[in-house]
């Protein structure tokens, strides 16, 4: 609403459809933003199941709208099984495309989906770019296989559309990583607008002790497909009794609970295994212990070097490679250990990568920069965005 004074408006779209990644990550920025701007206030708009277990600062907020689950052949089924797919998608388009109307965004943040779950958020962006707002999509540093991404990109006329639609490109990592749309024929329209801002670096919530790191943490992420890693880790610890260390198994919210009680049962013998089932702190787990063991999805990533943590990474191979591209490209650097899946599965060798890992160097011991620089730069960038905006003033106690 022009002539009115209010507080800069930023909304963001995280679709959510499998595990905690893109909540987190935009989480992550909107809670860095009202940090360092006091006259900034974000909204999130999310289909995360369990997007109110986490903590929000003030003036960060969320609009749940309806979940939907992806399944491991890449369709998508609605979390209320008595209501069609394509149903739950318009009832999601409809809250968005209102959300959006009513909250009057200066800033509209899309993660990773230029066009939204199934094109949800198109007519959004057409609304919102006609009133003036200012379009952004956030991409991961490694989005998929080249081959992959391209065919799927193809078929909704995804790089044309992000020409035409968005102001700018966020890459959540530096250039000399991974370029996301690597491999892809790449318009000039959609390469001028992409800033690589550097990983969004993370921060504990409590002062971590000095001596406190006597455990290895074991992390699924959202966990829905973890529990090889899960299955894994306990093996090793069957198979190797000098294997002593403590490892903290966090299972994530998203695994099946079959699973999760047969890895309760499987690891209750063991004296050196602790099983949890969800922590919404996983920066404080990260930052107290000796090392990590991942499946290395970018929001854990970000943490093992935010922390300097001693990585190793067992990547997951389907229904995309993300993961494994990005771990591949971490070992070359020499940040983190990677072992691929099907040597994991063997428990002596996942027993000595473990013991391997736990005499590792911290990443900060590579020569290779861990460039934490995203979150001040995008801060920088708002700035740029809406310079002419006398509200959005820099919060000074926050340096």
């Amino acid at each position: 609403m022009t002539g009115r004074s209010r507080k800069v408006r930023v909304l963001m779209y995280s679709h959510d459809t499998f595990g905690l990644g893109h909540l987190r990550r935009c989480r992550t920025i909107a809670h860095s933003l009202v940090q360092d701007y006091h006259g900034l206030q974000v909204l999130i708009i999310s289909g995360s199941t369990i997007a109110g277990a986490f903590d929000y600062r003030a003036r960060v907020d969320f609009v749940k709208i309806p979940s939907v689950i992806k399944l491991r052949n890449s369709e998508y089924t609605s979390m209320d099984k008595h209501i069609d797919v394509s149903e739950t998608i318009e009832m999601r388009k409809s809250m968005i495309f209102h959300t959006a109307k009513t909250f009057e965004p200066d800033i509209l943040i899309i993660d990773k989906e230029p066009l939204g779950l199934r094109g949800e958020v198109e007519d959004t962006l057409r609304f919102l770019r006609a009133r003036g707002t200012t379009l952004v999509l956030g991409l991961r540093e490694v989005m998929d296989a080249p081959h992959l991404l391209d065919v799927e990109w193809k078929r909704n006329d995804t790089m044309h559309k992000i020409g035409e639609l968005y102001h700018h490109i966020w890459v959540y990592g530096p250039p000399d990583f991974h370029d996301p749309l690597v491999g892809l024929d790449v318009p000039e329209s959609v390469r001028s607008k992409m800033e690589f801002v550097g990983f969004l670096q993370r921060k504990s919530s409590k002062t971590i002790p000095a001596d406190a790191s006597d455990y290895l943490l074991v992390t699924t992420g959202g966990g829905g497909d973890g529990s090889d890693l899960v299955r894994d880790v306990i093996a090793a610890y069957q198979a190797d009794p000098t294997l002593t260390m403590k490892a903290v198994i966090v299972l994530g919210p998203y695994m099946p609970n079959e699973q999760r009680m047969n890895f309760v049962q499987q690891a209750a013998d063991n004296p050196h295994i602790e099983i949890i089932e969800f922590d919404s702190r996983m920066e404080d787990r990260i930052a107290g212990a000796r090392a990590v063991v991942a499946m290395g999805g970018y929001n854990t990533y970000c943490e093992i070097l935010s922390f300097d943590k001693p990585a190793l990474i067992v990547p997951r191979m389907q229904p995309r490679l993300e993961q494994f591209i990005r771990a591949r490209r971490a070992a070359e650097l020499g940040l983190i250990s990677m072992l691929p899946p099907e040597e994991a599965a063997d428990g002596l060798r996942m027993a000595a990568a473990i013991k391997a890992l736990l005499k590792r160097d911290p990443p900060s011991a590579s020569p290779a920069a861990m460039h934490l620089e995203g979150l001040p730069t995008i801060s920088s960038l708002v700035a740029q965005y809406l310079s002419d905006r006398a509200e959005l003033s820099p919060n000074i106690a926050q340096g």
